[in-house]
This record gives C-alpha cells, structure tokens and sequence, in this order.
C-alpha cells in the first residue's frame, strides 16, 4: 500500500487542518461541549460543505469515491483538536455500514443524504453484555404479517442525539446457527416504541441508550438478506477502529505538542524545566510511543487494503490494543509533566487523556482486544501442532 499522500490526499488534510487551527480552537470546543448539543449544527454543515463526510462514499452514490486512508486522514486532524461532532459515529461507522449492508436502491436514496449532511445515520450494535463484540446480541426481531417486531435494547450509540435513522443489529428468532441469526434493520428515529436516553461521555461527546419496545418495521426495513447483518456490521467496525485509532494518534501529536512548549516556558531553580535531562528523556518515551503506535496505524489501513476475514480482524485488534494502550500513557505522561495545571478543566491537556480513557471502551477495550489476539494465535499454533 502506498502511503505517500495523492494531490487530493494533500488537499484534503490540509483543508482539515486549516479549519481545526482556525475555527476549533479550544475554548470554542469547550463553549460547545458545555451546550451538551452533541456538536455544532453549522460545524456539520461546513464538513459537508468541504467534503468530509462524502470523501469515502462510493462514487455512484453521490460520494467522492474515495478510501479508508481518506477517512484516516480527516480523523487525524480531528483528533488533534477534539472535535466532538459525531464523525465517528455517523460519517464513517454507520455509514460504512450502510454501504456494506445496504441494496443499491436504498443506497441511491439515502447515501447522497448523508454525503451532504441533509441527514445522518447512527449505528446501534452494542449491549450491555456485548462489551463491543458485534457477534452478540440479545435483541430480537420477530417476524409477523406486519414486518418484524424488534425488543431489547442497544447502548453507547454513537451520534443518536442528532440522527434520523438507526441501523439496528437484532437476532431474528427463529435463526439456526448464532451467526446467521443477526440482522441489520433501518429504523427512523421517531419511530413509535423507540426511547432513547442520552448519556454524556466523560470526554464532552454523546453517546445515547435505545430502547425497543414492540417496535414494528416493514420487512423493507431489513438491510441486505436476513441473518446476514454480521459481515457487514463487521465492515462498518472496521473502519470505526481505523479512524478511532488515526484520531488517537493526532490526540497523542498535539498532547506532545502542548506539553513540549509548556516545559520551555515553565521555569524552575530559574531555567526552564524542558532543560532538565530526566523531562527530556520523559518526553523521547512519548515520541517513541507515537510513533510505534503511527506505524501500527500503517499496518491497520495496509491490513483493511490489502487482507481479509481473519487475518484483516487480527491486525485490526493488534492496532486498536496498541494504540488504545499508548494514547492513555502518552495523554497521562502529558498531565504528568504539567503538575496541577494539567488536572484543571479549563486546560487543554487534560481533556486529551479524557477521549483516551473514552476512546479505550469504544468497540472494545485494549484487554479485550489482547485476549482476542491471544486466542487467535493459540488456535493458529494448534492447528499447526495437529499438521505435523
């Protein structure tokens, strides 16, 4: 895979970063967070205005055709700002989903929707008892004369407070094996015997729970065959991971960055502290992990490129463990090396390691994701032991 940036690659990520260093300055996050709005309806507009949200939807649906490196790259420079708008959630998660998912019909009406922000998306896959694994899940549809009738009950929706659709992952009931029993549905958010109850996020996101109470869709609801929602839901978390990890790592960058110019200004026995040998070395371990944790993010879009099934899913575990470890260490080291300042709510370092902590439970958790790999290698070793 080449990772040398194409003239639109260029232009895209520089006209990201000109709008973060611009019109996201930090006390401007802060003002927008504090609104508890779950993001800035004009910011949205202007992502839509510029292109982001279109840049990887397929061509022939009204996006710009582009790739998962695009996606990375627009995360990367929201992540150095903390951009609380649900890109996440709704530009590249569920809408990722729906491209996998969806028929070509549904994808002609609704994707060009999303690319220019007239209407958004969120994904509802996760459970209580799922902690990010898509492959479980307790809700159930039932079919019936009307279409399906879906219960049960979905948590950390990314992007509900604003969406106008759900893509809803439920066990149909009567399914044979556990994998061909999950189906994807689309279902408007105002639909009747659905609640939804918004739970703010430690980091200034939103995030919300979901309620399905005899909650009746047409069976044109269903997104793709019946009992076929794994494969897709899978497509849709992987672009997740890569662009929750991309923007780990443009969090890491400028927490560095931030920390790097406070130690030159910040004096102590009456020369700046960025002097003293043991900072310096403090400050090269967190460069290191950037990098190692930069170079994990390569070997993440090479994987979604370049493999499949099995081996994409073990290198996407190994990123998001990695680069969801080394984001909380580096933000943590950053508040360290500030002293009291870096724990106040009125700077900026701080709230680096808060989307850190955050960002290590979404889609699971780095010990989750360690005990998948280990899993993965002890079924590769003894299927190789029963070879010989």
């Amino acid at each position: 895979m080449n990772f040398n940036l194409n003239d639109e690659q260029q232009m895209l990520e520089d006209s990201v970063r000109r709008f973060v260093d611009k019109a996201y300055a930090f006390e401007t996050r802060s003002a927008i967070v504090k609104a508890a709005q779950g993001g800035s309806a004009e910011n949205w507009r202007t992502f839509a205005e510029n292109g982001w949200l279109a840049a990887a939807l397929p061509e022939e649906h009204g996006g710009l055709g582009g790739s998962v490196l695009d996606t990375a790259l627009i995360a990367h420079q929201f992540g150095r700002a903390l951009v609380v708008e649900p890109y996440l959630g709704c530009a590249v998660l569920a809408a990722q989903t729906l491209v996998a998912a969806a028929a070509p019909g549904l994808k002609d009406t609704l994707l060009p929707a999303l690319a220019d922000g007239a209407q958004r998306v969120a994904l509802a896959y996760s459970e209580v008892s799922s902690r990010g694994d898509p492959a479980i899940v307790q809700t159930l549809a039932r079919q019936d004369k009307d279409g399906y009738r879906i219960e049960g009950a979905k948590t950390l929706v990314l992007g509900a407070g604003h969406a106008d659709w759900f893509i809803v992952s439920a066990r149909v009931a009567d399914a044979g094996r556990e994998d061909e029993g999950i189906s994807l549905f689309l279902v408007p958010a105002n639909a009747a015997g659905l609640a939804q109850q918004t739970l703010p996020l430690h980091d200034g996101t939103q995030a919300a729970e979901l309620t399905f109470t005899q909650l009746v869709v047409p069976a044109s609801a269903l997104l793709g065959m019946r009992g076929a929602g794994l494969e897709a839901l899978r497509s849709g978390l992987s672009h997740g991971i890569t662009a929750l990890c991309a923007e780990l790592v443009g969090a890491m960058e400028r927490a560095i960055e931030i920390t790097a110019e406070y130690l030159k200004v910040r004096k102590q026995f009456g020369v700046p502290i960025a002097s003293f040998q043991a900072l310096q070395h403090r400050m090269a371990d967190m460069a290191a992990e950037l990098e190692l944790s930069r170079s994990m993010l390569y070997a993440m879009l090479a994987a979604l490129e370049c493999e499949s099934g099995k081996t994409q899913q073990l290198a996407l575990s190994q990123g998001k463990a990695f680069i969801g470890r080394a984001a909380k260490w580096v933000c943590g080291q950053a508040i360290q090396l500030h002293g009291g300042i870096g724990m106040t709510e009125e700077y900026a370092v701080g709230h680096y390691f808060k989307r850190a902590v955050v960002a290590d439970i979404l889609f699971g958790t780095s010990d989750q994701h360690e005990a998948a790999n280990a899993a993965a290698l002890q079924e590769a070793l003894r299927a190789e032991t029963e070879s010989v």
